[in-house]
């Protein structure tokens, strides 16, 4: 079976970069994953001054509007680099929330699709087409959780 997810507030909506889920990344706080992964654009780019007012936005929306702003530079190696950002701070919202963390587990060997009707990248689009990279992510995080908590209950 599939499982798809897409707003926060819905079905499986703490799979979203929008739950309300702080991560706190090199002794940062950052309130969503949405958050960190907006300002992680520019990281040493001409247009570094924004990352202040992507961590400080008040919503998850706020965040990504800012961050897309088609006139700004990213990070040069953005293209390289954007899906191990995403993965780093996926990873660690689901280290750092055990409510969530369950429910990913208990979502089993079930596939995770960001169903994002516009998202060809990190979703599947309206057409089911797209990459879909943040359920890949989601699918890989749990393995990882998975294996690590497995190697722990053998070491004890």
């Amino acid at each position: 079976m599939t499982i798809y997810f897409y707003k926060a507030w819905e079905a499986y909506g703490c799979f979203s970069n929008f739950s309300p889920h702080a991560i706190i990344i090199q002794d940062t706080y950052w309130a969503t994953v949405e958050h960190y992964y907006q300002a992680q654009k520019f990281v040493n780019s001409p247009d570094s001054t924004i990352i202040g007012a992507i961590h400080t936005a008040a919503t998850p929306e706020q965040a990504a509007a800012l961050g897309r702003c088609p006139t700004r530079k990213l990070r040069c190696d953005w293209e390289v680099v954007k899906t191990k950002v995403m993965r780093e701070a996926v990873l660690k919202k689901f280290l750092s929330h055990t409510e969530i963390r369950n429910i990913l587990l208990n979502t089993g060997d079930q596939i995770l699709v960001e169903n994002s009707p516009t998202d060809y990248f990190w979703g599947c689009g309206v057409q089911k087409t797209g990459q879909n990279h943040l359920g890949k992510i989601l699918m890989s995080v749990r393995e990882e959780i998975r294996y690590s908590y497995s190697l722990s209950v053998i070491s004890e």
